[in-house]
């Protein structure tokens, strides 16, 4: 798939996000679009086995979305891909809906890990990868952190397993936007060296731009390449990436967009589409 169709497919997925939000009236719209070239690379180029008509596929590569707060973004994609219909994310966080506010793989399809409390779902995904490494399975294992949450000590000592381990099928993505709920992660409580941190603990690291295709191509490329060590993948990133507003700003980590908001959000994608 070319670097155009993916950016066109990125931008759906932004506003599949800025819609589900807003109906919503709740939600995290901030980090939900600064990942959402990610998950669209992994979704459509990276990941192995994928199939929206059997989404429990035993030899699938996996995804284990760890700041679980990112719901939309993850729910933006798996609608974009056809695991259930677009229609459904205008139900996000409402009474009864499978769209909840953190992802739920008894409600969800294509959701490989319930997920919310922030360091559980790396350390699930380590343990998906050496669940593949003792049956002999070839799949590989992705998950996506963000850059706040790896202040919880979890998240450290999933990665001392994972290094020690070697677990070379596990792929570990941290979203450096640089900000969170509070403000600077650097003010709040830096995390900083931490490509230093992750090569501590035996892991490969990769620094790549979140928003560049072919930066993401290089990143994973070279993780599926890599052996004998997990790898971490270092994505800088923009807060709010793509709509005006919110770009940059930790006010909108967790708040829904009003409705004249929302018109402004949508017309901005709506111009970055047309420009694609």
């Amino acid at each position: 798939m070319d670097t155009a169709e993916l950016k066109r497919i990125a931008n759906e997925v932004r506003k599949n996000i800025v819609t589900s939000v807003h109906a919503a009236k709740s939600g995290h719209p901030g980090g939900s679009l600064s990942s959402a070239d990610i998950l669209t690379y992994l979704y459509y180029v990276e990941m192995r086995g994928l199939d929206p008509k059997d989404p429990k596929n035993p030899d699938r590569d996996r995804f284990v979305l760890s700041k679980g707060h990112a719901a939309p973004v993850l729910y933006g994609t798996l609608a974009e891909k056809g695991y259930f219909p677009k229609e459904d994310l205008v139900t996000l966080r409402h009474i009864g809906s499978h769209l909840q506010g953190h992802p739920d793989m008894n409600l969800t399809p294509g959701v490989d890990m319930s997920t919310g409390s922030l360091g559980q779902g790396i350390s699930t995904a380590v343990g998906m990868a050496l669940a593949g490494k003792m049956d002999g399975k070839d799949y590989r294992v992705y998950t996506l952190l963000g850059d706040g949450e790896i202040q919880e000590g979890q998240v450290w000592e999933a990665c001392m397993f994972a290094g020690h381990r070697k677990l070379d099928n596990l792929v570990v993505i941290v979203d450096l936007n640089g900000l969170q709920i509070d403000g600077e992660i650097a003010k709040v409580c830096s995390p900083f060296p931490v490509d230093e941190k992750f090569m501590s603990f035996n892991f490969n690291v990769i620094h790549a731009d979140a928003h560049d295709f072919d930066s993401l191509a290089k990143a994973f490329a070279e993780a599926r390449e890599t052996k004998g060590m997990p790898t971490a993948i270092i994505a800088k990133s923009v807060k709010g990436k793509g709509v005006s507003f919110m770009e940059n700003n930790a006010d909108w980590h967790g708040k829904a967009p009003n409705d004249e908001q929302f018109m402004t959000a949508m017309k901005d994608l709506e111009e970055i589409g047309k420009g694609l």
